[in-house]
């Protein structure tokens, strides 16, 4: 067990069990909407909703796991929100790309993407975004996801006059509100887990 943990770079003098275990379920709970989110967006773009959430879980599951062996660091990785969502309703449903012809431009994103981090050339642009610009991209996302998330419950729904509206109270309505309150209830009182 100890040859294990020190693999992924625990030091039981640093590190408790308990505690990194705590921390790795809170993770996978945190991020486990991406396995329903991903899927969802993607089938919008006419790509298999079973094909999409296995490439899903097989692709977070390795990527997880180099991160924990090659670089010894607790990150959990996984699909971009954001890239998936230009994906399906820009490039393949706005601009009338196949879903193919859109991953294909993923593809060539990527090889740009990792050479500009190879050649320090994504750090320098990084650093000369201002810090404000940067908090506010990661706001915009959380709100997306949140946007996404209030659709698929059924909270929001669309509105000829003001874009968005309040669905119809339902089961599957009140769940979704149960458990946005909840969560705000246990965020507000600090109890540990509450992103669980």
């Amino acid at each position: 067990m100890n040859k294990f943990l020190s693999l992924l770079g625990f030091d039981p003098s640093r590190h408790s069990v308990k505690v990194e275990t705590m921390a790795g379920l809170t993770t996978f709970l945190t991020m486990s909407y991406i396995l329903a989110v991903n899927p969802l967006i993607l089938s919008d773009a006419g790509m298999d909703k079973g094909a999409v959430f296995s490439a899903t879980v097989i692709a977070a599951a390795v990527a997880t796991a180099v991160m924990a062996i090659y670089a010894k660091l607790p990150f959990a990785l996984a699909s971009g929100m954001g890239i998936n969502a230009f994906f399906a309703y820009t490039l393949v449903i706005v601009m009338g790309y196949s879903w193919q012809q859109a991953l294909a431009a993923v593809l060539i994103e990527g090889i740009v993407f990792i050479l500009l981090t190879l050649f320090k050339v994504r750090e320098a642009i990084v650093n000369a975004i201002p810090l404000n610009l940067r908090y506010s991209i990661s706001v915009g996302i959380g709100l997306f996801i949140a946007f996404i998330g209030l659709k698929n419950g059924g909270l929001v729904v669309a509105s000829n006059a003001t874009m968005t509206t309040l669905g119809q109270w339902t089961p599957t309505t009140l769940v979704a509100a149960g458990g946005i309150i909840l969560g705000a209830v246990l965020l507000a009182l600090h109890v540990k887990g509450a992103l669980f």
